[in-house]
């Protein structure tokens, strides 16, 4: 069974890309917990963190902050919540090590499990917004 996000970065499947260098992407996701929710993704294929170098789960998480505030400048949202799932039970639904960048409003509250699906055309300007808030 192939792996989504190794599709996503072959290009045999399309994201809403926000953030490329030469060892991540980040994209926004599919089915957001709320408006803005990213993804962070290693362009080397690892089912779990724990199957990483130490130094290559540094990098990763070196470019949170970078993303974060992109999403935030462009979304005008008040907060955001970082996640790292690691196996089904802990309801990794992806088999690719990833993290998640979820943005947070004050007047909608937190909610972890609700998901929606995203409008391909409002995923693309929101992208495009997000690429051009990143420093």
């Amino acid at each position: 069974m192939g792996c989504l996000f190794c599709d996503i970065l072959s290009g045999k499947k399309n994201g809403h890309f926000i953030y490329e260098d030469d060892l991540h992407i980040s994209i926004l996701d599919k089915y957001p917990i709320d408006t803005g929710h990213s993804l962070i993704i290693p362009r080397e294929h690892h089912e779990k963190i724990t199957d990483m170098k130490s130094s290559d789960v540094g990098e990763m998480f070196s470019i949170v902050p970078k993303i974060a505030k992109a999403i935030l400048d462009a979304t005008g949202a008040d907060a955001f919540s970082v996640g790292q799932n690691n196996g089904r039970a802990a309801k990794q639904i992806v088999p690719h090590v990833h993290v998640h960048i979820i943005p947070r409003y004050n007047h909608k509250g937190t909610i972890w499990t609700k998901r929606y699906i995203e409008d391909d055309a409002e995923l693309s300007k929101l992208a495009e917004k997000i690429k051009k808030s990143i420093t």
